[in-house]
């Protein structure tokens, strides 16, 4: 591989691992019924709405979730994962097993995504416990749906709230259960680099 074709797959890989952040960011905001007029929730439909307005003319919602979403989040993977073969061998892959390896690497951003929230949660309990950023409500409204029931269970104790730390093993578990999934579901393992996620 040249280096030409290095940066040709550098661009696509990071224009489409950011797209696809912004895709995943705007399905989880609608899950947890994050606050629209956030400026990251104005940011995600911004970004997203030029694909995904036409995709949900075709595939509508359903019981509240926004299957458009999730449909646009697999292509961009499909389509990552073909443009960075055809860049690297000049051939498209089959893309019924780039679609299953696009769904693991999608699960998988997710649980990143959700692991972030749970870091960024951690150290603005210590440096800004009381802070109204954008970035830090839109957090908390993301994890709200995971920490809550938690908390039920385990209440905090002198005022620490244990509750994030189990998430935050609850994910890790679930991240490491997928690795686990992938390695041994016999798909061709050669494919995992060609998808975001992975």
């Amino acid at each position: 591989m040249n280096v030409f074709q290095e940066i040709l797959i550098y661009i696509v890989e990071t224009i489409g691992m950011l797209f696809l952040l912004f895709v995943i960011l705007r399905f989880l905001l609608q899950l947890a019924r994050a606050d629209f007029y956030n400026p990251i929730s104005q940011a995600t439909q911004k970004i997203t709405n030029p694909l995904l307005i036409p995709l949900r003319k075709i595939i509508p919602g359903l019981f509240g979730v926004d299957f458009a979403c999730i449909v646009l989040a697999l292509l961009v993977q499909l389509t990552i994962g073909e443009l960075i073969a055809l860049i690297a061998t000049q051939s498209f892959l089959n893309p019924v097993n780039l679609m299953i390896w696009g769904a693991l690497g999608i699960l998988n951003v997710t649980i990143y995504i959700g692991i972030g929230c749970i870091i960024i949660m951690v150290i603005s309990s210590f440096v800004a416990p009381y802070s109204t950023h954008p970035v830090l409500t839109i957090v908390r409204q993301l994890m709200e749906p995971l920490i809550a029931p938690v908390q039920k269970i385990i209440p905090s104790v002198g005022g620490l709230d244990f509750s994030v730390m189990f998430v935050g093993m609850f994910l890790f578990i679930v991240q490491k259960l997928l690795y686990a999934l992938a390695s041994g579901s016999g798909i061709n393992s050669a494919l995992a680099p060609l998808v975001i996620g992975f």
